[in-house]
């Protein structure tokens, strides 16, 4: 009840905001609506929002597996975390925008460069929230496990991973986040298709109406993910903990 009437509200000030701004700079909802409409009965829509989601889950995928096993190396072995901080300090504080630059140079404009980019701007925060997971491990359920002589598949789906389940969690819930908005981003300096490459044709043209209307679908496509996907596995992975009173 309170989300529909926050909901209802943020319409209300959206419509207030335009007749005071004018349709130019602020659309009315109805107008963003009708938009909406056009693009889908042609098809358009729903191919954009594809190869974007397409380029999400693929970079994501991609830097969720490296910065994993990155992490873990960092977070078992003092000479690796050593040999690899002064690079992920590097990585964690270095601008998207010119990874994504260097990677369209160095690489060309494809799909390799743009999905590479994306995964290099979240591998850092992964490998960094990992770490700590596996710094924070039990000593005493690794000796378990060396006392049993338990083979490496078994110590990682029984020892490792409920241990390190919050922080994958935690590290899937920040990098979806981030790394849709990098992936918009990438499509507007460089790719021909896309909800970043429609909102950069929309810029151009200065057509507010347009850039809200592949804006906001794609927004609501990514919070209806949050809600019903990422979040319920970070409730049942933290299960475990306390409730705080």
């Amino acid at each position: 009840m309170f989300r529909l009437a926050s909901l209802l509200l943020l319409l209300l000030v959206w419509e207030l905001g335009s007749k005071i701004a004018g349709a130019r700079l602020l659309p009315a909802p109805f107008e963003v609506l009708v938009v909406i409409g056009s693009e889908a009965r042609s098809g358009a829509l729903f191919i954009n929002l594809a190869a974007t989601l397409g380029r999400v889950a693929a970079s994501f995928a991609l830097a969720m597996g490296l910065g994993t096993a990155l992490g873990m190396l960092m977070g078992r072995n003092k000479t690796i975390d050593n040999l690899c901080d002064p690079w992920l300090i590097v990585l964690l504080n270095l601008p998207a925008l010119v990874i994504i630059v260097l990677a369209y140079i160095w690489v060309g404009l494809n799909e390799v460069a743009a999905i590479g980019a994306v995964a290099l701007n979240k591998l850092p925060n992964t490998a960094a929230t990992v770490r700590e997971g596996a710094r924070a491990f039990d000593a005493s359920l690794d000796e378990m496990a060396r006392v049993f002589a338990m083979p490496l598949r078994t110590r990682i789906r029984h020892v490792f991973l409920p241990q390190l389940a919050p922080y994958l969690a935690a590290a899937t819930r920040s990098g979806l986040s981030l790394v849709w908005k990098i992936v918009l981003v990438v499509e507007l300096l460089g790719r021909p298709n896309g909800v970043g490459f429609e909102i950069g044709i929309a810029f151009q043209l200065f057509d507010v109406t347009r850039l809200l209307a592949y804006a906001l679908p794609f927004v609501g496509l990514m919070l209806t993910i949050e809600t019903f996907v990422v979040q319920p596995i970070e409730r049942h992975v933290s299960r475990w903990r306390p409730h705080q009173v």
